[in-house]
């Protein structure tokens, strides 16, 4: 597509020195804003709307050091008698370097094309949009790198950042002052709050809250408090007044990985997981993680995450039958740069510990029936994939050149193109998972005498235990694999029995191993003679239902209700003569 301008050759001599701001943006703008109305001043202390200009100063993202002298650019005219502490960016300041009050000398650049409104007043409200095109477009950062002296290419090539810094032109005690934010704050330190005390509308609320983060950046954090009340000292120095304008492939963050250590049963099915942070992972530039398990690697490709989140990822694998302690190897690749992790698995059996055979004249004279154990259980959980999409932001790239008609005119056409110059955003999906179950217990079938939930002791009980795991996403969620009764024969500790898993899957089933000591080699559990008549209540802790959010749990318990014993089933009748 070609656009064509007819002009005359002397009319382009006069006006080639005007630049008109370019729509496409160059760099991406970290700045968000706040701020309000204005206090009434006085004839020694004030501010008129739109006395303003920016600070900017070329910073090297590797190190956080400035690479040029910082410009003010406004659309004022100040004198250089303004007072003024020199030009001097907030990174020096952080640095160390100490305010300093200069009487004359103030200089500032007046762009062709006028800086929007920088500060909030009541006359009218800032717009971070017109801010962030305005310091982000071609137009600005040319004439960012004209004036600095500073190469445009090395500018944008993703080494650099620019650090923005509001400033005011106030007049305090009736002299004409330019102060950046921090400049103000670390004024007011001087005067003890004497500046707060008069200017504080703008020296604390409309000025610092003009500019700051909305990501942390060269070691600045976001701004999480107050964006329409006076801020202290301390919060503007260190948060406040501030944007960075930075450029693709800057100062890229490597990826962090944060881990937790397990505890596992042998032989079982789990999932192993990691947080992934920093940066951001898109399909341009994407982040792998590898686990290393047992001498075997598990790689997990294309994780994604917008700036200042993160995402949680995981494996899903099998434990080794026997007991040890696994050291997990996690590599985190992205940006360049590798991270590393390790995990502690701790493999653990849970081996079943059945109860001794019950015989007729057993006795616990001093038997007391202990309380259900309390024990933390966790039923659901919940989690999330980032999944990024491009949005398509289509911007017209100029490319205008000079073609000549005859001696005395000419004519501009432009050979530029329709870049797409979009961004990822990213869309989160939902992924949760929820364990019900359930426990019943009832008198084994070879009990006489039992008659529905009511037995003698001395006799078994049988158990069944069922468990249902609903989830969205079943390739991230194991079944409940384990279930553990205990008795409170034995205060629910000395002695209990590891469940078998008669049904497997989202739907499982578990019941009593066949006990060795029954005629009939039924799954039961014989309740001792001795107990007393009442409540008789084992309970289940049902486990390993696992999760990328961990493992899910439940505590179950249900009773039988125990009226005498075996012995009144027994008749010893007289041997007939």
């Amino acid at each position: 597509m070609k656009r064509t301008i007819s002009i005359l050759l002397l009319l382009f001599l006069l006006l080639n020195s005007l630049h008109p701001l370019t729509a496409y943006a160059e760099g991406d703008g970290n700045i968000d804003n706040g701020g309000g109305g204005m206090g009434g001043g006085s004839s020694e202390n004030y501010w008129n709307a739109r006395d303003e200009a920016v600070r900017i100063t070329v910073i090297r993202a590797s190190d956080r050091k400035p690479v040029t002298t910082p410009v003010d650019f406004t659309n004022k005219k100040p004198s250089s008698t303004i007072l003024h502490f020199g030009k001097v960016c907030k990174l020096q300041y952080n640095s160390g370097t100490s305010l300093s009050v200069k009487l004359n000398g103030y200089t500032y650049i007046n762009p062709a094309q006028s800086i929007p409104r920088i500060i909030s007043s009541n006359s009218g409200q800032a717009s971070i949009d017109e801010i962030k095109k305005y310091f982000c477009s071609e137009y600005t950062l040319m004439r960012i790198a004209d004036v600095t002296g500073f190469n445009y290419d090395d500018l944008i090539n993703g080494d650099y950042k620019i650090l923005l810094e509001p400033v005011a032109y106030m007049t305090f005690g009736g002299i004409k002052y330019a102060m950046t934010a921090t400049e103000a704050a670390l004024y007011d330190q001087k005067l003890d709050g004497g500046l707060r005390s008069k200017m504080v509308s703008l020296s604390h609320k409309n000025l610092p809250l003009a500019m700051f983060l909305e990501t942390s950046d060269l070691g600045y954090p976001a701004w999480n408090g107050s964006t329409t009340t006076a801020a202290s000292d301390s919060d503007i120095i260190s948060s406040l007044g501030l944007g960075i304008v930075r450029f693709n492939g800057a100062e890229t963050e490597p990826p962090e990985v944060t881990t937790v250590d397990y505890e596992y049963r042998v032989n079982t099915e789990v999932i192993t997981s990691v947080t992934v942070s920093g940066g951001q992972a898109d399909p341009d530039h994407p982040v792998t993680v590898r686990f290393t398990i047992g001498g075997q690697t598990y790689t997990v490709s294309g994780v994604y995450y917008p700036e200042g989140d993160s995402q949680l990822v995981w494996v899903r694998w099998r434990t080794p039958s026997t007991p040890q302690t696994m050291t997990i190897g996690v590599s985190v690749t992205g940006g360049g740069s590798v991270s590393k992790g390790t995990i502690t698995a701790k493999i653990v059996t849970l081996a079943s510990k059945d109860p001794p055979n019950p015989v007729a004249d057993d006795r616990n004279d001093s038997y007391t029936r202990p309380a259900v154990p309390s024990k933390a259980q966790k039923t659901s959980a919940s989690w999330g994939m980032w999944r990024p999409w491009w949005f398509e932001y289509w911007v017209w790239h100029s490319d205008w050149n000079w073609y000549r008609d005859d001696e005395d005119s000419g004519h501009w056409e432009d050979d530029g193109q329709w870049v797409d110059d979009g961004w990822w955003k990213f869309d989160w999906n939902a992924y949760n998972a929820s364990l019900t179950a359930s426990m019943t217990i009832v008198p084994d079938a070879k009990n006489p005498t039992a008659s529905g939930k009511t037995m003698k002791s001395g006799y078994g009980i049988n158990q069944t235990t069922t468990a249902q795991v609903s989830t969205n996403q079943s390739s991230a969620v194991t079944d409940a694999q384990t279930a553990v009764t205990y008795f409170p024969e034995f205060q629910y500790k000395s002695f209990w029995r590891l469940l078998e898993r008669t049904q497997a899957g989202y739907s499982s089933k578990f019941e009593f191993t066949s006990n060795q000591y029954s005629t009939y080699k039924r799954r039961t559990h014989f309740t001792p003679i001795w107990l007393p008549d009442g409540s008789y209540t084992p309970y289940t802790w049902l486990i390993d239902c696992w999760t990328p959010e961990g493992m899910l749990s439940m505590k179950l318990t249900d009773s039988v209700n125990i009226q005498g014993n075996l012995w009144m089933d027994w008749h010893i009748a007289p041997v007939k003569p």
